[in-house]
């Protein structure tokens, strides 16, 4: 990370059903509008990773996780950012998952998300899960 840097710490979720988890694809008019990531989002202030992972998906998709497991944690620098993200799998939510923010979303095997433009921040997170599942 650039020092100095502002660091913008981050929740990103590896939401599963049937074997295949959820990619979101960033909607047009947003920063790197097009391209594929984990929901999520920032941690405000006061909040746990846990806390705003519920807040997040809740916002984004009308979901309540209700089964999160700690997955991994890392940084990242983008040309713009820094971000510290912390990723969950979620197993089981309560809701079904809407693009509530003009987003598209797809249920991807393992395997699917290697072809799909994921950020790059995200990108190793969608190799681990392909590793994962050998």
């Amino acid at each position: 990370m650039s020092p100095g840097r502002k660091v913008v710490a981050v929740v990103a979720a590896v939401i599963w059903r049937d074997g295949r988890y959820l990619g979101v694809r960033r909607p047009e008019g947003k920063p790197m509008a097009g391209a594929y990531e984990f929901p999520g989002g920032k941690i405000e202030p006061g909040e746990t990773p846990d806390m705003a992972l519920a807040r997040e998906l809740g916002e984004e998709l009308g979901i309540t996780p209700t089964a999160i497991a700690f997955f991994r944690e890392k940084a990242h620098s983008y040309e713009h950012l820094s971000v510290h993200l912390h990723f969950f799998h979620v197993r089981a939510f309560d809701g079904e998952p809407l693009p509530l923010e003009g987003q598209d979303l797809e249920w991807l095997t393992p395997q699917e998300g290697r072809m799909r433009p994921f950020l790059e921040a995200d990108r190793d997170i969608v190799d681990a899960l392909v590793l994962e599942e050998r």
